[in-house]
């Protein structure tokens, strides 16, 4: 579909995943063992042949643009691309985007070469599987000249995510940005018989909109920066905006606990968003690895991707990313680890035992509960992380932080052998 335009926007802080976020862009953060939270909106794209697709960078954006440009070359008989387009400064803007809006309005030079007919806005961190056609089906069919993709929520959710008041025939009226757990928003509540909808509560907007051509380019001939805080609300008293209602899961992976919830609701039984769907899959980097190796361990509901080595390990309720070595008598419990990018040499290995620094992966005899481990991190023997009964308040504590109660070992983290969290 050539004349739908795909921008994911990825250039944000991602502030509230910190200190995930502390060495990458939050798109770029792993996810699932062996993902990237930017592999979802993608995949979303292809699966619905939307194969023109760029995506807005600017913050610690090294590796996104690296795994990008290692995932995702379609062949030389398509007219597809999924390119990077990094803050730049021009003769016409010279600062950095401002917001989400700003970064569209700054790169309309590079849309329009493309001469889409509609444009489909996405975020990069978003669990979620949505079929596009449908969606941009339904926008043609009403009329509208912008859709906002909105999900059913709780008055408890609503008062963290933008809040829109609709009518029976799916026409937005009014956009509430996070009212709070006390502002009275019962007028805000779905009207019985909404196209879509099988429950009550309050419409939240997904942060996913269509906008005709056209329109997108009407609605940024003004100095607003942000879409959700600034630019819907504008449009909504000017233009035809329409409410696409959908029931399938969504999780905007926007904190800590988010993100640690949402990867071990992964190894449950019946998780509630399924990798395994042959016919819709979420592509990420081939990276032609080994098959994981177990050796006289237990594994119990838990993930482990590709090029893992466990060797008499007792692994629950985890994720276990990829080229994981956990050594002889460790146990993990609750963990999401993310792995590494490299199998370390004998000869490294070597000058490690002679720094007695610990190898990446984690040693003999170490237990770890309810944590992150970031990529590359490097735990000794005998550790004991989340296990014994400490006062654990949130903050920095220079080689390991916790977040909302969860422990979190940043990238590249050096625990010596014995250490206790």
């Amino acid at each position: 579909m050539p004349d739908v335009l795909s921008i994911v926007l990825g250039g944000g802080k991602g502030t509230r995943l910190f200190p995930l976020t502390q060495a990458r862009a939050k798109p770029a953060v792993p996810f699932g063992g062996k993902y990237r939270l930017v592999d979802i909106p993608i995949s979303n794209c292809i699966n619905a042949n939307l194969r023109h697709i760029y995506i807005l960078t600017q913050f610690n954006s090294a590796s996104l643009h690296l795994h990008l440009s290692q995932t995702y070359t379609f062949d030389i008989f398509s007219t597809g691309f999924v390119e990077i387009l990094a803050a730049e400064q021009t003769f016409e803007h010279s600062g950095w985007y401002e917001g989400t809006a700003d970064a569209v309005r700054k790169n309309f030079v590079h849309f329009r070469t493309q001469n889409p007919s509609w444009y489909l806005i996405l975020s990069g961190d978003q669990l979620y599987r949505m079929d596009f056609k449908d969606l941009l089906q339904k926008h043609r069919d009403s009329g509208a000249a912008i859709t906002i993709a909105c999900t059913t929520a709780s008055r408890e959710e609503a008062s963290q995510l933008g809040i829109l008041k609709a009518d029976r025939n799916n026409n937005i009226t009014e956009f509430l940005e996070k009212p709070g757990p006390v502002k009275d928003i019962a007028d805000f509540k779905i009207p019985s018989g909404l196209s879509g909808v099988k429950t009550d509560g309050y419409l939240a907007s997904m942060g996913i909109y269509v906008f005709n051509a056209q329109a997108m380019e009407s609605c940024l001939t003004n100095e607003l920066t942000d879409f959700g805080k600034e630019v819907i609300p504008h449009a909504i008293s000017n233009l035809k905006v329409n409410a696409y209602v959908f029931d399938g899961y969504w999780e905007d992976i926007g904190t800590i606990r988010n993100f640690y919830e949402a990867n071990l609701d992964l190894t449950t039984l019946k998780p509630r968003f399924d990798f395994y769907d042959e016919d819709r899959p979420i592509y990420t980097h081939s990276r032609s690895l080994p098959p994981s190796k177990m050796n006289f361990s237990n594994m119990n509901q838990s993930i482990a991707a590709e090029g893992c080595i466990i060797t008499n390990a007792s692994i629950s309720n985890s994720i276990v990313g990829v080229r994981t070595i956990i050594e002889s008598g460790a146990s993990l419990n609750g963990v999401v680890c993310m792995g590494a990018d490299l199998y370390e040499s004998e000869a490294h290995k070597k000058e490690n035992a002679e720094a007695r620094v610990p190898n990446i992966g984690i040693g003999k005899g170490t237990i770890v509960k309810r944590a992150i481990i970031d990529k590359n991190a490097c735990i000794g023997e005998g550790c004991r992380i989340g296990v014994d009964d400490m006062v654990r308040n949130d903050g920095n504590y220079g080689h390991y932080y916790i977040v909302d109660g969860i422990i979190v070992i940043p990238k590249n983290a050096v625990l010596y052998s014995g250490t206790i969290i």
